[in-house]
């Protein structure tokens, strides 16, 4: 047995060279996430996890913080394969710490001693066969940020595509221009947490603004599907203006990006404010539509955000998908992915026919991967 850190330090392997620059003195410049931190001899950037070796940059690899399954709703995806089971792996560790993370087990593994997530032995051919074995569509790098862990997820991904399946990350968003084209050509998804358009709540959480709203772009120039979640919390980000200047920003990227406004509720360090209400949800959601988005959403509080969990066509208003939570109730979409009463097209990414919802909530794997506990102390 070792303690956590010996155990993550042994299980690394080194950078992929397109996301590490030299420096004097034996340092380097890490370009995973935005903080593009110089890195010092025998020492790790802000993540944790990724550290300089004798010059050398290493990186998390040979194992998960955990694995789940998702209905694809739940990342949430809403314009990407409705009732598709997304089988989501995490590692350890992140490059923001945000009081209020719902997988900070994860997230701060090795900021928080409170925070013991067992890391679990694994291959990418294993947990590409368990996600087949479940019947799985998508295979999501999630529940610690995947940019600080692109070379694994790469490597899973490589072994996803190969067997059919999509890939996805679920992600703060913080990233470089160099860790999009690294992981471009295996992701077809891409779900980006805005927390907030204020720079300084962005300190507050670790980060920088900008460099979020830089992905967002990237990625939509990119072509891969994009959608945004903003976790509404009272008092911190929900005030009329900072959400219409977000919807602003969102809707000038493009006006068919899906946002998503999801309910806080007390959770880790942040036992205050109150739990988002639905007006408020309905209020953010307003917003949003009055500033040019066409496809808003309110999540986490089922059935009481009106039609704000059902998908509609834009120029007629037919209703296309009707949601409960995760539960597909409706599904309406020509195989071609448009409007069967208008024929206009629904933004996102369909498949030819509904294919039915194997899970309307999140589930362990049946068999567990035969994934070994890593012991620690």
């Amino acid at each position: 047995m070792g303690t956590l850190r010996e155990i993550l330090n042994d299980h690394v392997r080194e950078a992929d060279p397109r996301l590490v620059e030299k420096l004097d003195h034996n340092r380097l410049r890490c370009f995973s996430c935005g903080h593009c931190c110089p890195i010092p001899d025998g020492q790790p950037g802000v993540c944790k996890i990724r550290f300089n070796r004798g010059g050398k940059l290493y990186v998390p690899w040979g194992y998960v913080g955990g694995v789940q399954c998702d209905p694809i709703e739940k990342k949430p995806f809403f314009h990407a394969y409705p009732g598709a089971l997304a089988y989501s792996f995490g590692m350890l560790g992140c490059d923001l710490h945000c009081s209020y993370c719902q997988n900070w087990v994860t997230s701060q593994a090795l900021r928080d001693p409170d925070a013991v997530s067992p890391p679990l032995e694994a291959t990418p051919d294993l947990l590409v066969q368990d996600a087949l074995a479940q019947g799985a569509k998508v295979l999501v790098s999630t529940y610690n940020e995947p940019l600080i862990t692109s070379e694994w997820a790469v490597a899973i991904f490589r072994a996803a595509r190969e067997a059919g399946l999509l890939t996805a990350f679920v992600s703060n968003g913080n990233g470089t221009p160099q860790v999009l084209e690294y992981v471009r050509p295996w992701i077809d998804l891409y779900k980006v947490d805005l927390k907030s358009f204020d720079d300084r709540h962005y300190r507050e959480l670790g980060g920088r603004l900008q460099p979020i709203l830089d992905t967002i772009r990237r990625l939509h120039d990119m072509g891969i599907w994009l959608e945004i979640v903003t976790l509404l919390i009272r008092g911190f980000n929900d005030s009329d203006d900072e959400l219409r200047r977000l919807a602003e920003f969102l809707s000038g990227v493009s006006s068919d990006i899906p946002w998503h406004v999801t309910a806080f509720h007390k959770d880790y360090k942040m036992t205050s404010p109150e739990d988002t209400r639905a007006e408020d949800l309905l209020r953010a959601a307003a917003i949003g539509r009055e500033a040019g988005l066409r496809y808003v959403y309110a999540g986490n509080l089922p059935g009481r955000v009106g039609d704000l969990e059902h998908t509609h066509c834009r120029r007629c208003g037919e209703m296309l998908i009707q949601r409960y939570g995760y539960m597909i109730r409706q599904y309406q979409l020509t195989p071609e992915g448009n409007c069967p009463a208008c024929h206009t097209p629904l933004p996102g990414r369909w498949s030819r026919q509904f294919d039915g919802q194997i899970a309307s909530r999140p589930f362990l794997p049946r068999r567990h991967a035969q994934l070994v506990k890593i012991l620690t102390r």
